[in-house]
């Protein structure tokens, strides 16, 4: 191996988790074929790692795989045309022998690639907007989350086609086949062709009923690269910083938009974390036992000064994503995990249960008034919840029953649910993080 080859791939890996999302994007407005442009984007990665740890990693490493990609699908696109030009050839010739009358046709059109074909040649300008000014990747995510389609295909679409996951990585985290995975993504993009659904960022008068979908999307990729096992947290720590960046964008485009910013605050709060949620060993470390030092100040800092921005707006109807980034403040600011405002913390639960009631967030409120010295209030509603059937698998809820079990001083009916949640648990680190804390409840008892 020469002493470039390391250097190089590393700058394709870096490449391919910064730049997959913008050269995708551009190349999908520009052409407006999905396939085509995810096939000549994962072209222009491969001849990237055939070239740059030899030839030298170029000065812009976005510019030269987004002219590669061009001129791939430039060529492409000819191809296509002249092969549909031979085939109308053949075809009145064929009418001419039999004798048949031959009137003005239509040809198959190369797709426009702008106004001319030259406009992505390579030695173009590359940038990552249009002439509005609006960046390609935030029309693909409006895009992809456009309410035709399912919201599962939405996700699947968005963390295929920005966060440059494959198919099965998208399966594997869907818990699904890959053969469903590809066959979901396949008719996601087909729905989005024969509906005519426009590849734009919709207007002021259907922004609105559109946006909430766009933030849940945005949300839900942010957990899937916040949430990574320790040995897939590189590469999908990319997910949590595109989910990030869009949700910059997102605000920059609705800037009156509370829950555009509230989403943003939680975003940036929440991923203040994530390098200290995994300790060297590879192990999650809980809440309150993760080393604060790590944790990231200028992120809490960001995060809180959107918080300070949406308090100096006028007083509405405060929306979900604003409540849980306050949630995330209250952690955030807290020196030491004895020194949470869990009170404060239960009181947020209650107003998120009142505009937006679940399962899920009915088990946080609970856990906040058990963590705020109300435990058997706490275990009650966990128990009347559970009752209830609608967290059933969710290994979280008998987690959440031996933690309030084990602070009423009830040793061995908590380590009874968490062995109830080891078995639902989905994931090696899951289940090895409550082992270690059923071993450390019976090492006590």
């Amino acid at each position: 191996m020469s002493p470039t080859d390391a250097p190089g791939r590393g700058a394709v890996a870096r490449a391919h988790r910064d730049e997959w999302a913008r050269v995708t994007a551009t190349l999908i407005r520009q052409t407006g074929d999905w396939t085509l442009a995810e096939e000549c984007a994962a072209e222009a990665f491969a001849r990237a790692l055939e070239r740059w740890p030899s030839e030298g990693v170029p000065r812009n490493p976005g510019a030269w795989l987004t002219t590669v990609a061009k001129r791939l699908a430039i060529d492409r696109l000819r191809r296509r045309a002249t092969e549909a030009a031979k085939l109308r050839e053949a075809a009145t010739m064929g009418e001419i022998e039999s004798g048949r009358s031959v009137g003005r046709r239509g040809g198959v059109p190369l797709p426009a690639l702008g106004d001319d074909p030259a406009d992505a040649a390579p030695g173009a300008d590359w940038d990552e907007t249009a002439t509005d000014g609006v960046d390609d990747r935030l029309r693909l995510v409006f895009t992809c989350c456009h309410p035709a389609l399912a919201l599962e295909a939405r996700v699947a679409l968005t963390l295929r086609t920005l966060g440059g996951l494959t198919t099965e990585e998208i399966a594997a985290a869907f818990l699904v086949p890959t053969a469903t995975m590809a066959q979901r993504i396949v008719r996601a993009k087909q729905r989005i062709r024969n509906a005519g659904i426009p590849y734009r960022v919709p207007d002021a008068a259907a922004l609105p009923e559109r946006l909430g979908g766009v933030l849940a999307v945005l949300y839900l990729v942010f957990n899937a690269g916040y949430s990574a096992a320790a040995g897939d947290a590189e590469r999908r720590g990319a997910l949590a910083d595109e989910a990030i960046r869009l949700a910059r964008l997102v605000v920059r485009l609705v800037p009156g938009e509370d829950e555009a910013a509230g989403l943003l605050a939680l975003l940036l709060l929440q991923d203040s974390r994530r390098r200290a949620r995994i300790d060297d060993a590879g192990e999650l470390v809980t809440l309150d036992a993760q080393d604060r030092s790590r944790w990231d100040a200028a992120e809490i800092a960001s995060g809180l000064a959107v918080l300070r921005g949406l308090e100096r707006r006028p007083r509405g109807i405060r929306g979900p994503y604003r409540v849980q980034a306050e949630i995330a403040a209250c952690h955030a600011t807290a020196p030491t995990a004895d020194d949470t405002d869990f009170d404060r913390i239960a009181a947020l639960y209650d107003e998120l249960a009142s505009i937006a009631p679940s399962p899920v967030i009915a088990l946080n409120r609970a856990l906040a008034h058990g963590f705020a010295g109300r435990p058997q209030a706490g275990l009650d509603e966990l128990d009347r919840l559970a009752a209830s059937g609608a967290l059933d698998r969710y290994h979280l809820l008998p987690a959440a029953q031996g933690e309030l079990l084990a602070r009423l001083g009830r040793p061995d009916a908590a380590v009874e649910r968490l062995r109830q949640a080891l078995e639902l648990a989905p994931t090696d680190a899951e289940r090895r993080q409550l082992r270690r804390r059923i071993d450390g409840l019976v090492a006590a008892s």
